[in-house]
């Protein structure tokens, strides 16, 4: 609904020795949204050790983390979801350091 202006969510899940469930998400209180970027004020989160990570939109249609996305990485994965957003082919999982991550729609 926010495109072309870029959406972000907190994640919220699990972790485990199988990896990653996310099962939930939350919008960040005060975030902006911009048509390249999207942010939330850290100091605004509630202490809430089952955020695992952020998605966020890349109107664009890249599915490449640009370097602020790593500057400013929150929790264990990012998940960037890419125009057209119509399918598994336009998301995308990263580690903090920027790599690929394989995912599983359950």
């Amino acid at each position: 609904m926010l495109h072309p202006r870029e959406a972000i969510l907190l994640l919220k899940g699990k972790t485990g020795k199988r990896g990653i469930l996310v099962n939930d998400t939350l919008i960040p209180p005060l975030a902006t949204h911009g048509n390249t970027f999207s942010a939330f004020p850290l100091s605004m989160l509630p202490i809430d050790f089952s955020i695992v990570g952020v998605a966020h939109s890349h109107p664009s249609g890249t599915l490449r983390p640009s370097v602020t996305d790593l500057n400013k990485f929150y929790g264990r994965i990012m998940v960037i979801a890419a125009y057209p957003y119509q399918s598994k082919e336009n998301i995308a999982v990263f580690d903090p350091e920027g790599k690929l991550l394989r995912f599983e729609v359950v």
